[in-house]
Order: C-alpha cells, then structure tokens, then sequence
C-alpha cells in the first residue's frame, strides 16, 4: 500500500490502522490452492436487491480516455486464464451479471492478445469500449470506502535459531473449507474453515494462541522463521510476502488458508480499554504498544483469533503475488472486491477524487480489475487497491482510505436483466 491530504478526525492514519481499529481492514488476500472440501454457497453480505446499476455513457465517466488503458488491459489478460480455468461462482447479489458473459470476452481478449491485436493504449480502449458498457453502481450506502494494501519485504530463515525464533506455518492437512476461498469476505458463515476429523465430523480449528503456544509443533509444518513475532502478525494482515534469507535471497510466500476464525480489531481492543485513545491511535502507535512488552504484546494478538497459514511460491508462480484463484497481482490496477456483488477478474472503473497522493495528476480514476478478496472488503463499492512490492508500495498502501465510486464495465452479450445498456462511447 505522499501528497497532500484531506482532514479527518484520524489524521494520517493508515488503512491498516483503520482495520485495526475497526475491523475492516483487507485480511489475508489471495486464494489457497488446496482443493476446497465441497463449499457451502455463501450468505450475501447484505440483501441482494440492494444493489442496481445504471446505465452510463463512456463520455460522462470523469477521467476515462485519460486512463492508461493498455495497462488495464495487461490485467485483465492476465486474470482470463484464471478465470476460464476456474470459473467463479455468480455472485449472491441478483442485480450482478452473469459469469458466462465475462468467460466469453475472457477467450476473446485471450485470442486477441495472442494474434497481437491489442498494441497500444488506443486499442486497449476500443477493445473495452466493444465489449463491455459502463454501468453505475447504485445502492444505499451511497459512497463506498477504498484502502490499500502491498507485498512487505521482512528478513527472515528456513531454520529456527537464537535470532529466526517465530515461524509461519504450513496449511495442516486437516484444515478444510466450510466456503469457497474466493468468498472468504462475502460469507456470513462463523467459520470459513474447520478441522476435519474424520466421518464427515468438523470442529472449530485452533486458535491464534493455541498455534502460537505450540497446537502445530511437531508436524513439520513451520515455513519459514522471523525475528520479530509483530512482523508476522502483520504478514498474515497483508497476506503475502516477499522473504529475504541470511544469504540475500528472497523467496515469495502467500496466503494458504486460515483456521477459519473472524478478524478481530486489536486496535479497537486497546481503545475500548482506554489504553491508547483514537486521537494518538497510528500504526506506529499500535507497534511500539507491541513490542514495547512482549508478554503484553502477544495477549493483544491473542484476541485476534484469527490466523493464516502460508504456502511457498515456486517457478512461474514466485515471479510476483498471487491474488484470488492464483490470479497475478498487477500494481495498481488489481482491485480487492466482495465477491457477493462482483465476479472475479471483471473491469471496475474507480472513481475517488479525495485519492491524490497515489496519482502524478491528482485524484484516482482508473480502470481496475477485480482479482482478489480480503475477510473485511464487504459491500459493493469496498474496493482494496495493490500498490505492489516493498516500503514505498507500504507507504502508499499505508495512508490510503478514501470514499470512492465504482463503475463495473458489463459485458455487452448480456447486458442485465430488465436494463438497457448503454453502447454509446
């Protein structure tokens, strides 16, 4: 996840501060590969019929021919294969279009990018301009809320020592999904996963202080090792990482699971204790707290029961972060979203103008696409942006939290239900 900002009551908070504080940061992104153990169809995050869309033509979106069109074009290409190979389910909403519509433009950009039919910025634009039209996101909430989030780089080691002492883990063989990975933030569901033991039997898995108390040792499951037990909380908010080892190598890890448990506000836990107040509340504030007393530190990150497991990128795949359905993170155009409103790897235009230090021209208008999720992205302009990789990627992912709009490009073949689309440019 700097340029000027708008006043507020949390004067230069970070969005990761905000979730702690109020629980709607974007925890752990990105999708597991382990077969997923026949997911229950998840509960919308709010009624369906909540949602509409409107109709709109190119001309009135704000910033459109300006956008670097190639660039979202790259993104969406490189989603299609995902996409095609693992069709996401139709989101819960009934005002969401259906995911067929999106396969088909999918196999047509993919035929168009390997005939080279998409060079330059102009022939991005047309492409989308052909075959989706711009629909406006209409619901009562009215403005919806954009953070940011990035791949930290943290030192660390294979093997535990003095110094390496704080593992992430492997996903336990045990550990099954009660709801599909892809929609982790658009269940209501208690738990998203489960211990599996046996004869169709489920119990809650272990918690944070359970594992961290020694529940997994002694199955060969630690990762990697860390320094600090802070970081490693902290990795498993964002997801992913890169991990650079004693010799100056780096190896990518990310998101493999979680043992199912809600995210709960650490910050939010220190206010209401009256130990730190929201007026001096920052994340620097919260890791001072931490470290400040380890003992105290860990019985705070304890009340966070919630705890994600980590697999190790190889090949193809370390070459960059990996989002929902192993869908490749694209800086700056991959978009977080709640999967009950939108399908995974659809076009949505975001619209924020109060977003000015992560643009040269001031003010965020650009065409995203949607390729991951997060427990907290929830509602159907909640959008999480990837800055990309390392401290500056961190400190723009760090102080973003705007109110913004989207704009979902619709696949001209089926329009939605009882709506004409616009087809004008």
């Amino acid at each position: 996840m700097i340029g000027t900002r708008r006043r507020r009551l949390f004067v230069g908070f970070a969005a990761v501060t905000a979730g702690l504080l109020t629980g709607t940061f974007p925890l752990d992104h990105g999708s597991s590969n382990a077969a997923e153990a026949s997911p229950k169809k998840p509960k919308a995050a709010m009624p369906s019929n909540a949602v509409s869309y409107a109709p709109i033509p190119y001309s009135a979106i704000p910033g459109w021919r300006e956008d670097d069109h190639l660039l979202a074009w790259k993104a969406f290409l490189s989603s299609c294969d995902a996409v095609l190979s693992a069709p996401p389910r139709a989101p819960a909403s009934q005002a969401a279009p259906p995911v067929s519509a999106l396969l088909n433009v999918c196999r047509r950009a993919l035929s168009a990018g390997a005939a080279k039919k998409v060079r330059t910025r102009h022939d991005a634009r047309h492409f989308f301009e052909t075959h989706f039209a711009p629909n406006r996101v209409v619901s009562p909430t009215g403005t919806g809320l954009l953070t940011g989030y990035y791949e930290p780089l943290i030192k660390g080691a294979r093997k535990q020592d003095a110094e390496f002492a704080t593992p992430i883990y492997r996903r336990p063989s045990d550990l099954v999904n009660i709801v599909a990975e892809s929609e982790r933030g658009a269940t209501t569901a208690a738990f998203t996963h489960m211990r599996d033991l046996g004869s169709g039997t489920k119990k809650p898995y272990l918690t944070r202080a359970e594992i961290e108390q020694g529940g997994l040792e002694g199955k060969g499951l630690e990762l990697v090792y860390f320094k600090d037990p802070v970081d490693v909380f902290f990795l498993q908010v964002q997801g992913s990482g890169r991990v650079q080892l004693p010799d100056g190598t780096e190896i990518r890890v990310a998101y493999d699971g979680k043992n199912g448990y809600p995210y709960t506000s650490i910050g939010r836990v220190l206010i209401d204790r009256g130990e730190l107040t929201a007026e001096t509340m920052s994340l620097q504030a919260l890791k001072q707290w931490l470290r400040a007393d380890a003992i105290r530190g860990r019985e705070l990150m304890w009340h966070n029961k919630s705890y994600v497991f980590f697999r190790e990128l190889t090949g193809s795949d370390a070459k960059g972060p990996i989002g929902a359905n192993n869908i490749p993170l694209q800086t700056g155009r991959s978009l977080a979203v709640d999967t009950a409103f939108h399908v995974l790897g659809t076009p949505i235009f975001v619209e924020a103008p109060k977003l000015t230090h992560a643009t040269k021209s001031g003010g965020f208008h650009r065409l995203m696409i949607a390729h991951d999720v997060g427990s907290a992205i929830k509602g159907p302009q909640r959008g999480d942006i990837y800055f990309g990789s390392g401290d500056k990627a961190g400190r723009l992912a760090g102080i973003t939290k705007e109110p913004g709009t989207f704009i979902v490009l619709i696949p001209r073949d089926q329009p939605l239900s009882g709506r004409k689309a616009d087809r004008r440019p």
